[in-house]
């Protein structure tokens, strides 16, 4: 049980490092662990099934920043974060 703790924090270390973020050297990852239903679960997994170029860790990066946006959170670092989550090199290496 411990092993597995330890090598699925190691898994988001390697996923953080290849995750996008802004150009803000003081910037920190906070992680949370939340529960969420089974029919979310499942639409995610297909849609990342179906788009190779995303990975969970970027869909929710862009669906909690997108959401804020649209809810009036201004801040020009939230739009360039969603801009860059949206747009980053790695969803645009899928379509040449």
């Amino acid at each position: 049980m411990q092993s597995s703790t330890v090598e699925e924090i190691q898994l988001k270390k390697l996923d953080q490092q290849n995750s996008i973020s802004i150009d803000n050297q003081n910037e920190s990852i906070v992680s949370f662990i939340e529960d969420v239903p089974v029919y979310l679960n499942e639409a995610m997994r297909k849609y990342i099934d179906e788009h190779p170029n995303w990975d969970q860790h970027r869909l929710m990066q862009a669906a909690i920043s997108g959401y804020l946006l649209d809810k009036g959170v201004t801040s020009l670092e939230m739009r360039r974060f969603y801009s860059q989550s949206m747009l980053c090199k790695k969803s645009m290496r899928g379509n040449l």
